[in-house]
């Protein structure tokens, strides 16, 4: 009998367009050949032009499925993104004392990238005050950080003020992408801000950059899940990035989603 993968569980919401969110997700797990669960936390009516609706799942609803898939599953790791509600992110946080689970990536999707917000002031303080010290890394962008933290978060040196922020309010591990940078650098900071890795990146010239923050994210949770460290763990979902961005092709009338299979298309694959 074929070993089975290592499984993991992806907590977020649901894009039809199939850039970011659950589907993104299922995409990079299944790209780095592993298996992939899901429990959407809400619906969305978006295409690659942007959002025009959220319609939160109800906290009961992701609590249930949660429950029934930890009944059958042992994830290996976990990535949390759009949670939708205070209520999902309470049914959320409640799951992860309970349950303890292993290697959790929180990605904290706060605004979609055409400016709706995802999540309302009661949540964000939630997730600050309850979720964001149960997780083991959480991986804002510039802007998250910036809103996160209450502080400017435009520059390197801000990135590392912004992540001892997040430090000081529980975070065990903080990933400041800056993909908006105008060289893209991201850092990682641990020990409470006294560990500081810089991970260095060239622009790729594409429009097709939608969901990128989702694909990372999930990729550093399919990494920690296979037992790479978190520095390699980083590394790699940067790369990772990198390629589906450097792969993508354009779909649809506005932003367009990175490749996320493009490794499959890769000789010797």
């Amino acid at each position: 009998m074929t070993k089975a993968p290592a499984i993991v569980l992806s907590i977020a919401g649901f894009d039809p367009s199939s850039g970011a969110g659950i589907t993104a997700d299922l995409k990079t797990i299944a790209s780095h050949r592993l298996f992939g669960i899901s429990c959407i936390t809400a619906l969305t009516v978006q295409s690659t032009q942007g959002v025009s609706q959220v319609q939160p799942v109800s906290a009961d609803v992701v609590r249930s499925t949660l429950m029934v898939l930890l009944a059958d599953f042992q994830p290996a790791a976990v990535k949390i993104g759009m949670l939708g509600s205070t209520e999902v992110v309470e049914a959320v946080a409640s799951m992860l004392e309970e349950h303890r689970l292993p290697n959790v990536v929180l990605d904290p999707v706060l605004k979609a990238s055409s400016g709706a917000a995802l999540l309302e002031g009661e949540g964000i303080h939630l997730l600050i005050q309850h979720l964001l010290p149960l997780v083991d890394v959480v991986t804002p962008n510039l802007g998250e950080a910036e809103q996160l933290t209450g502080l400017p978060v435009s520059t390197v040196p801000e990135m590392r003020a912004a992540a001892q922020q997040l430090h000081s309010f529980g975070a065990k591990a903080v990933v400041v992408t800056g993909g908006h940078l105008d060289r893209p650098i991201d850092i990682l900071s641990q020990g409470s801000g006294k560990q500081i890795v810089e991970f260095a990146g060239a622009r790729v010239s594409t429009n097709s950059t939608h969901g990128t923050g989702c694909a990372f994210a999930s990729a550093v949770a399919c990494n920690l899940a296979i037992g790479r460290s978190l520095e390699e763990s980083v590394r790699d979902a940067k790369a990772y990035v990198t390629g589906a961005l450097k792969s993508a092709y354009s779909i649809g009338k506005g932003k367009g989603p990175i490749n996320h299979l493009f490794r499959f298309s890769e000789k010797n694959c």
